[in-house]
């Protein structure tokens, strides 16, 4: 297979490898600070509602990989890309936002926007040049529809539930995510329809 890429192109894949390697050097020097490694994020991630809409999210992608229009979208992309926003999202979204209020280090939120840009656009451009033997066309659509499939999932998945205060988004709690309680689905299912909505409007124009 004959790989080749435009001056341009070439410079940005070295810049996103070398965004992307810094973030991970990052990642693992200050992996005792980022709660995305530790347990109670992960007990966090696998609250039932959580997991029961990932996984109907995840068999959607991969069903329409086989009747969609777009030859970029295959079930590997789409599974792939479908866990890593699972995995990421929630952490990255509530990095982002507690960095803007000065409650998370920038070089947490560095590795926020470098998670985020590797499960929405990276890891799928390094697939499609390493399965195609060319950088995707659609590299730029696909950054800002994944992007706003990743902030929706990130947001929604960040809802929760609280006696006394209602529905919030867990990245508001001073402890998070290291919180003590568990959101009833019933508390934020309509709170969640919207985000389940919107991932519907845009995903419908490749299957029609």
């Amino acid at each position: 297979m004959l790989y080749a890429l435009s001056p341009v192109m070439q410079a940005y894949l070295a810049a996103w490898l070398l965004l992307f390697l810094a973030a991970m050097v990052i990642l693992v020097w200050q992996r005792k600070e980022v709660s995305l490694l530790t347990l109670a994020y992960w007990k966090y991630l696998t609250e039932p509602w959580k997991v029961v809409t990932f996984l109907v999210a995840l068999a959607g992608f991969v069903w329409i990989s086989w009747h969609t229009f777009d030859p970029t979208w295959d079930y590997i992309d789409a599974a792939f890309m479908s866990i890593l926003t699972y995995l990421t999202a929630p952490w990255a979204i509530g990095t982002l936002y507690r960095a803007l209020r000065g409650k998370a280090k920038i070089a947490h939120a560095y590795v926020a926007v470098c998670l985020w840009l590797f499960s929405a656009s990276w890891s799928y451009d390094a697939y499609m040049f390493w399965r195609e033997g060319y950088y995707p066309i659609t590299w730029w659509s696909n950054l800002f529809l994944s992007s706003v499939l990743y902030v929706a999932a990130g947001l929604m998945w960040n809802l929760v539930w609280k006696e006394g205060r209602g529905t919030l988004w867990g990245f508001q709690e001073p402890d998070w995510p290291n919180l003590d309680y568990r959101t009833p689905a019933i508390k934020i299912m309509w709170l969640a329809l919207p985000f389940i909505l919107l991932v519907l409007v845009i995903i419908y124009p490749f299957i029609i």
